[in-house]
């Protein structure tokens, strides 16, 4: 007599039907709304539901001020979220299918490292020219400054893994070199918050503790079509993807053109990486999770359908993670990568231990 209690938690819910990982992407995207709806809703002042439905339609309500909290603080955050989860998801999942490995996330290349020294340079410069003066507080001056630093440290890194990628055969080759090339990357950023000055300091540990709120509407119009670009770029990964998942040798016999894939696959992956590190900082953890979290509550690694589940995965997770962060009914405000990882770990804990798919892609 079977045992339900020792069925995975997607199977329990979802059932072992051929539809199942249909109504997995209608159980994650449910789920998303949810978190969108909690997420505006939730904060230092809380909105009812009747009040933000009418403030959502442009109805007048009894409380002006507070379509101004969501439409000019709320809502960028939210969409900034979301498409950051989505953007580190579907990274990850290409990481880990491209170097068959379960731990890979989207900052193994050392894009992160890249950016984080690119804002360390442009912050002891500040400090030394300027007295830190560009970036003290969290003016909106400071925020693009900081932006653009990071985006042409990852872009800086990003170009060197790509240029190396031409002359290395091997992938394993090439997370090595990654690998090194952000160890030499956070040292120097070790280096220059030596001689930094403290204020420099104290902007560059902001921006490492990641936050979603610094995207403004006039940033978000570069920020969003970026994101949006390369999400839909990948929707022409998915063949080399799938070919991929069985290895390099296997994809050539089914006429796959692994350089092509592999350099595709690294520049979608390290620009949706690094656009999220510039604006949002280093926003941890979600990169891994969020494709274990959709492989389980799928039951499936078809990149077909593991695509858009990854990312509906990770948009749900950063939403949630945002929310809690900003401690509804608190004035303080938590670092975003303590929370994803806070939250995040025991669930795809869960998920490795009682389901099967999300290790055995990579087997």
């Amino acid at each position: 007599m079977s045992n339900n209690s020792s069925k995975p938690f997607s199977v329990a819910i979802l059932g072992k039907s051929p539809n199942r990982p249909l109504f997995a992407l209608l159980f994650m995207g449910l789920v998303l709304f949810v978190a969108l709806v909690l997420d505006l809703a939730a904060g230092s002042v809380f909105i009812s539901p009747a009040r933000l439905w009418d403030i959502l339609l442009g109805r007048e309500t009894d409380q002006p001020g507070l379509a101004q909290i969501v439409w000019l603080f709320r809502m960028p955050r939210l969409v900034t979220a979301a498409l950051a989860g989505a953007a580190l998801g579907l990274a990850g999942l290409m990481m880990q299918t491209l170097f068959r490995n379960p731990l890979a996330d989207p900052f193994i290349l050392g894009i992160s490292a890249g950016a984080g020294l690119g804002v360390a340079l442009a912050v002891m410069a500040s400090g030394l020219l300027f007295g830190g003066a560009v970036f003290s507080g969290y003016s909106a001056a400071g925020g693009l400054a900081l932006a653009v630093a990071a985006s042409v440290g990852a872009a800086a890194v990003f170009g060197l893994v790509l240029f190396v990628s031409r002359f290395v055969a091997n992938n394993m080759t090439l997370l090595i070199l990654g690998l090194l090339f952000g160890y030499a990357a956070a040292a120097l950023v070790s280096v220059l918050m030596h001689f930094s000055l403290e204020s420099g300091l104290s902007a560059y540990i902001r921006w490492t503790f990641g936050s979603f709120g610094g995207v403004t509407w006039s940033q978000m119009k570069v920020f969003a079509p970026l994101v949006a670009a390369c999400l839909f770029g990948a929707v022409f990964l998915v063949k080399p993807l799938n070919a991929l998942l069985l290895g390099e040798d296997y994809a050539k016999t089914l006429g796959a053109n692994v350089n092509a894939a592999r350099t595709g696959i690294i520049l979608c992956a390290s620009v949706l990486a690094g656009v999220v590190t510039a604006f949002c900082g280093p926003i941890g953890f979600v990169g891994i999770a969020a494709p274990h979290l959709a492989r389980g509550v799928m039951g499936n690694s078809d990149h077909r359908l593991l695509v858009p589940g990854v990312m509906l995965a990770g948009a749900a997770m950063t939403v949630f993670a945002d929310m809690v962060a900003q401690l509804p009914g608190q004035d303080a405000v938590l670092p975003v990568n303590a929370v994803t990882a806070l939250l995040g770990a025991p669930v795809v804990i869960v998920v490795i231990l009682r389901g099967k798919y999300a290790l055995t892609s990579f087997e």
